[in-house]
């Protein structure tokens, strides 16, 4: 049986940890799928393509069965399409397992046949969002540490500063 693993998120812009979860992750799976969430209600900087873009090309060098693939319906859903045995979450902090241990009692009554598995970011990583990269950059602060070169540019061209 293939292990086929579903890790989710809005990836708006993708950071170093969940280039980290993504690295640990492929060692759980045999296929692993990165759903990316056409989330407007988030307020994306950037588009779900844009987004499925950047990842596909941060992830060309790791030799892996990795797909990405965007998605809009209840993650479960989205799971179940893809015949995933396991969705992976990262974890950075104690707010996250609270948001976490909700969404993981809800799916598994959806699904109880879905497991989730948590991994936890690397503390180098554990500070990063999304959500603070972009801020930073929009305040023309250095991004550098948070995200691949390619993708701190990205940020910085859409938010309009150079650096």
């Amino acid at each position: 049986m293939t292990r086929i693993g579903l890790y989710p998120g809005t990836f708006d812009p993708v950071t170093n940890g969940h280039m980290d979860i993504i690295g640990r992750a492929v060692k759980l799976v045999d296929r692993l799928v990165i759903g990316v969430a056409e989330n407007d209600a988030k307020g994306p900087l950037f588009t779900t393509a844009e987004r499925v873009e950047m990842l596909q090309a941060e992830l060309a060098g790791i030799n892996a069965d990795i797909v990405v693939r965007p998605f809009d319906t209840l993650l479960m859903h989205f799971a179940e399409s893809l015949d995933a045995n396991v969705i992976v979450r990262g974890l950075r902090a104690v707010a996250d397992f609270e948001y976490e241990f909700q969404m993981t009692a809800m799916n598994q009554r959806l699904n109880d046949r879905i497991e989730t598995v948590f991994l936890m970011a690397d503390p180098r990583h554990q500070a990063i969002a999304s959500r603070l990269v972009k801020e930073i950059a929009r305040l023309d602060g250095r991004i550098d540490s948070f995200v691949s070169p390619t993708i701190a540019a990205r940020v910085r061209e859409k938010v309009g500063v150079t650096q």
